[in-house]
């Protein structure tokens, strides 16, 4: 009985490595960056596009938020309300002449995660926006209804603005005109 052998003699010996190795190389390429730029300069630098006094420092912003349950609860059953189809705005005269304070409640009727952070983004930024006229000692929650995700579609700032203005005006915070919105 003859034995054939069905495996094919192979060399102990490697082949020479060509030129489509498997070995990782830069992602360089050979002629330089597929995207220059300059590089990064050093040591401090001023911020770009911001105005003087723009930037707050995070104590002095939390220091002008409701944060508690019980502050909310307070405006909520002691306070006045107003409300039109995006919003609800209730406010209560604080006891500390400071400049307001704003809560938020933005629920998740309006949206994911993303839709309702920038619902709140934006609300804050309209707020902060209206604090210039509004009078100091009053502490406002703010609800977000949930029609309010089509507004910021929309409209995006600027409806945020001129709703919460709305809502400034008769709640008799500011006066009337003069919720702190740019005509433009």
């Amino acid at each position: 009985m003859e034995k054939t052998d069905s495996e094919a003699h192979l060399s102990a010996k490697e082949t020479q490595a060509g030129p489509c190795a498997r070995v990782p190389r830069p992602h360089a390429h050979a002629c330089g960056q597929a995207h220059p730029q300059a590089p990064a300069r050093q040591g401090p630098q001023a911020p770009v596009g911001l105005a003087p006094g723009a930037m707050m420092s995070r104590a002095a912003r939390r220091g002008r938020r409701l944060s508690r349950s019980a502050e909310f609860e307070r405006v909520y059953r002691h306070g006045r309300s107003v409300s039109n189809r995006y919003l609800v705005l209730y406010s209560f005269a604080s006891e500390a002449p400071a400049a307001p304070r704003v809560g938020l409640s933005v629920s998740r009727k309006v949206g994911g995660a993303v839709e309702r952070n920038l619902v709140k983004r934006l609300l804050r930024e309209a707020f902060a926006a209206a604090e210039e006229v509004l009078g100091g000692g009053h502490d406002v929650v703010v609800v977000a209804r949930p029609e309010v995700g089509e507004l910021v579609e929309r409209e995006g700032l600027a409806g945020i603005e001129s709703s919460l203005g709305e809502l400034l005006a008769r709640s008799g915070l500011v006066p009337r005109g003069g919720s702190g919105e740019s005509d433009g």
